[in-house]
């Protein structure tokens, strides 16, 4: 079976204005609302070029939501069953909220594909999201056997852990205008309280 043939500067650079544009275009859009029309123009492509790329808007998605699928999972696939509980959880804390922070088009992106009822990403649910979650929610659980983090249930402390750091992405504009926030600064305000609130939630009683 023959490799497939690697892409030269020009067409790898191509295909990432694609997606970069495709991304814009999708977390302010939806998948519904966006069009290969909009892509190309965000682009600087002509639509046919850009189907000498990707056939199909469907297939724009799927490639964003496979690189945004291995972003989002890296975190959680980084706690360290060896490591200290606490810091370990504490220290996933911190870098889904920097995921927040660098990457809140990706966020919103995969807050659309969910409202929609995620019919494009069923598939890395099954395969990916839900083994991830249960072989660390199992950890969770062992440490928690152990008495070494207070007794909470792991998948729902992994879903709050979500619910708290990306409500700064998916709910920027809301944040910056109850904070009257410019720049990045209250991410750093974000940061202490939500490690102070977890903090104490996982040691409370041990």
């Amino acid at each position: 079976m023959s490799r497939p043939k690697a892409q030269t500067r020009i067409q790898q650079k191509n295909s990432e204005a694609i997606l970069e544009a495709a991304l814009e275009v999708f977390s302010q859009q939806g998948f519904r609302g966006a069009t290969l029309d909009q892509i190309a123009e965000g682009a600087g492509l002509s639509k046919p070029n850009l189907l000498y790329y990707f056939p199909s808007k469907e297939a724009i998605h799927a490639a964003l939501i496979a690189r945004l699928m291995k972003v989002w999972l890296d975190p959680l696939r980084e706690l360290d069953p060896a490591g200290d509980p606490v810091e370990e959880i504490l220290d996933y804390i911190r870098r889904k909220l920097e995921l927040s922070r660098d990457f809140p088009r990706e966020s919103r992106l995969f807050a659309n594909e969910i409202l929609q009822g995620a019919p494009r990403i069923q598939a890395a649910f099954t395969e990916e999201l839900k083994p991830l979650v249960d072989e660390k929610a199992d950890v969770i659980a062992g440490w928690m056997a152990q008495g070494k983090l207070a007794q909470l249930e792991p998948h729902h402390l992994i879903f709050s852990i979500w619910a708290t750091t990306q409500h700064y992405a998916d709910f920027d504009v809301q944040v910056r205008a109850v904070l009257g926030a410019q720049g990045d600064a209250h991410f750093a305000q974000a940061e202490d309280f939500l490690i102070s609130l977890f903090r104490r939630s996982l040691t409370t009683g041990i």
